[in-house]
């Protein structure tokens, strides 16, 4: 059965974006590249918010200074986003949750296959855990302290027991850290 992922870059102090909601601070070697390139070749389909496609789908279809694998697969992989203000996406490959997030996620897990369901977007990311749908989550612990900004898994209601599962470090300092919610 098809796992859905939710991975993010955070910096230590637990921010995603700075307070100018700036993300220049992720660290992007070789190394951490190849990861991504391996994520995204078990990947099935992107899952994501209106924020998150609008700055990917803004970037990824003409970035001219990335690994061509990866610039192929963003935009190649099939993606399903979840807005309650978009009317329609035009990123190819890209097609709006006309569902519930229970009921979208529910079908996606069904199709034949183990590939992954990454999530992309924070806010997404803490409704699926709150819905008991989420099957791990990958935190990519970057080695600065922003001071400011915002938090990896703002709005969520409750307290989530994770275990751990998993984790991996690169030359760059960047850990990633990877754990499944104990209880749904």
């Amino acid at each position: 059965m098809k796992k859905l992922i939710f991975q993010m870059s955070v910096s230590l102090d637990g921010y995603v974006e700075g307070p100018n909601h700036e993300i220049d601070w992720h660290l992007v070697d070789e190394e951490f590249n190849a990861y991504a390139v391996e994520v995204l070749q078990a990947t099935d389909v992107l899952i994501m918010g209106r924020r998150t496609y609008e700055l990917m789908a803004g970037y990824w279809p003409t970035a001219a200074d990335n690994d061509p694998v990866v610039k192929e697969k963003m935009n190649n992989t099939p993606k399903l986003v979840f807005s309650r203000t978009l009317k329609k996406v035009e990123w190819q490959n890209s097609r709006l949750a006309v569902g519930s997030i229970a009921d979208e996620v529910a079908r996606l897990k069904q199709v034949p296959g183990d590939g992954l369901l990454p999530v992309g977007g924070s806010e997404l990311a803490a409704s699926f855990l709150e819905q008991g749908l989420m099957d791990e989550l990958r935190i990519i612990l970057t080695p600065i302290l922003l001071g400011g900004g915002k938090t990896v898994f703002d709005g969520i209601k409750k307290r989530y027991p994770l275990r751990l599962l998993s984790t991996k470090g690169f030359k760059s300092g960047n850990v990633v850290v990877t754990y499944e919610p104990t209880l749904r």
